[in-house]
């Protein structure tokens, strides 16, 4: 069976738009590739056709996968969370209890996780320790680094 993927509307969006380019313009540069190493000469000793063609292979095997996702993708509507637990989509205020430092996180799909701006994994060590917590709520959560006591101070979303 397969795992249903929560996605926010712009996350959905950008799967679809990775999609359909790689529909579009990535398969057409691959058939300009092949067509182009095809037109160099004898094909069983060409290196160049060779590479085209596994590329293509590739690249539909990563469209088949993409569009696995997307079959197998839910729109979450943000304006119905939860608010009094973490959830998927949360944005979540924490402090580190050892250091004091606070930081915030979303909790979004695996595909749609970008550290950069704050988005973390739901599948990530923290995010799974803070899914089901509540406001004020502490846990201690094993990372790489060792086990790290947070306390959540605020749900958003």
């Amino acid at each position: 069976m397969t795992e249903v993927t929560y996605y926010t509307q712009d996350g959905l969006d950008k799967l679809k738009a990775e999609i359909h380019q790689m529909k579009t313009i990535g398969r057409q540069q691959i058939s300009k590739a092949i067509a182009e190493a095809r037109d160099k000469g004898d094909l069983s000793e060409n290196a160049e056709y060779d590479a085209a063609k596994e590329a293509q292979g590739l690249h539909e095997a990563k469209i088949a996968k993409l569009g696995n996702t997307l079959s197998t993708a839910r729109l979450i509507d943000e304006s119905k969370l939860d608010l009094s637990k973490v959830l998927a989509l949360s944005i979540v205020k924490i402090k580190n209890i050892k250091n004091g430092t606070t930081m915030s996180y979303q909790l979004v799909a695996e595909s749609e996780a970008d550290l950069k701006t704050g988005k973390i994994s739901v599948k990530s060590p923290i995010a799974q320790g803070l899914l089901g917590k509540s406001v004020g709520d502490k846990t201690e959560i094993q990372v790489p680094a060792g086990k790290i006591e947070f306390e959540i101070l605020e749900i958003t979303r």
